[in-house]
C-alpha cells in the first residue's frame, strides 16, 4: 500500500491546488527527458499514480477510507444467499454440503469456467504511445501484459487465462488509464501542448525547439507570430487504426529577464521607433 501523500510531500489535509503545485515540481524534477538518473522514471510513475488518485475528490475520499483507490466489496448478507444462484450453483452448493447425496442423481459435476476479474493499469502517456510490455501484480501474482502502441484511455486489454480458477480459468481484463503529463495533453489522437518563442524570433521568425513525445524537435517560426497561435506538426500525434495524429503547439512569448547593456539599449530604440510610428 503506497502513501500517496508522503509521495507528493503534501500533508493528508492538503487542498488540491498543494497537490496540484507539488505535482508541477516534481514532475518537472523527475521526467525522463530531465531527470537522467536511474531511479527517476520509476519515481515519475509514482508521482503520476499519486497525482491521478489525490487530484481526483472521488478516489481521494476512497483512499482516505480503505488507502487503496478501489474501494473493498461490500460484505454478503448473513445466512446463505440463494438469489444470485442458479441450478448448476445449487447443485454445486449441496455436493459440497452433502456430499453429491442430494443430488447424487444428477451425474458428475459439469466444469465450470473461472470467472474474469478486472483491475486498472495507470500507464504514462509515453509507455500508451510506445507500447511494449509491462509487469504489474494483480491478486498477489506477477502478470506480463504486452500493451499495443496508442491505447487510449478506457481501452480494455483482455489476458485469456489469468482470471479467477475454474475450467477453463476465467480471464483478466485490464482498464487502461492514462496518468497526466506534464507537457501534452491527448485529446483522441492530436497532441496539445506550449511552444515557448523569445520575443525577437517570433517578430522576425527563425527557428524554435519544440517537444514531442519522440524527442526534441526544430520548428520554423513565421515572422510576426502572435501569442495564442497554434502550429501544426502533421503526424506527430498518437498512433491509431488509421495513422498517426497530428501534434498542435500554442505559442506563449518570452520576454527576456536579462538584458545586457547592449540589448537592453537595442529594446529601446525598437522603443522608440514603435512609438514614433504611432
Amino acid at each position: 500500500m503506497k502513501d500517496y501523500y508522503a509521495i507528493l510531500g503534501v500533508p493528508r489535509n492538503a487542498t488540491q491546488e498543494e497537490i496540484k503545485r507539488a505535482y508541477k515540481r516534481l514532475a518537472r524534477q523527475y521526467h525522463p527527458d530531465v531527470n537522467k538518473s536511474p531511479e527517476a522514471e520509476e519515481r515519475f510513475k509514482e508521482i503520476n499514480e499519486a497525482y491521478a488518485v489525490l487530484s481526483d475528490p472521488e478516489k481521494r475520499k476512497v483512499y482516505d477510507t480503505y488507502g487503496t483507490a478501489t474501494p473493498p466489496p461490500p460484505p454478503p448478507p448473513g445466512g446463505y444467499d440463494f438469489s444470485g444462484f442458479d441450478v448448476e450453483d445449487f447443485s454445486d452448493f449441496f455436493q459440497e454440503l452433502f456430499g453429491g447425496g442430494l443430488f447424487g442423481g444428477m451425474g458428475r459435476r459439469r466444469p465450470r469456467k473461472g470467472r474474469d476479474l478486472r483491475a486498472e493499469l495507470a500507464l504514462t502517456l509515453e509507455e500508451a504511445f510506445w507500447g511494449g510490455e509491462k509487469v504489474l501484480e494483480v491478486g498477489g501474482r506477477r502478470v506480463s501484459v504486452k500493451i499495443p502502441p496508442g491505447v487510449q484511455e478506457g481501452s480494455v486489454l483482455r489476458l485469456p487465462g489469468m482470471g479467477g480458477p475454474g475450467e477453463p480459468p476465467g480471464d483478466l481484463l485490464l482498464t487502461v488509464r492514462l496518468l497526466p503529463h506534464p507537457v501534452f495533453r491527448l485529446e483522441g489522437q492530436n497532441l496539445y501542448a506550449t511552444l515557448d518563442v523569445p520575443a525577437p524570433i517570433a517578430v522576425v521568425g527563425g527557428k524554435v525547439r519544440a517537444p514531442t513525445l519522440e524527442g526534441p524537435v526544430e520548428v520554423t517560426i513565421p515572422p510576426k507570430t502572435q501569442a495564442g497561435r497554434k502550429l501544426r506538426l502533421k503526424g506527430k500525434g498518437f498512433p491509431g487504426p488509421h495513422g498517426r495524429g497530428d501534434l498542435y503547439l500554442e505559442v506563449r512569448l518570452v520576454i527576456p529577464e536579462h538584458l545586457s547593456p547592449e540589448e537592453e539599449a537595442l529594446w529601446r530604440k525598437l522603443a522608440e521607433v514603435h512609438h514614433a510610428r504611432a
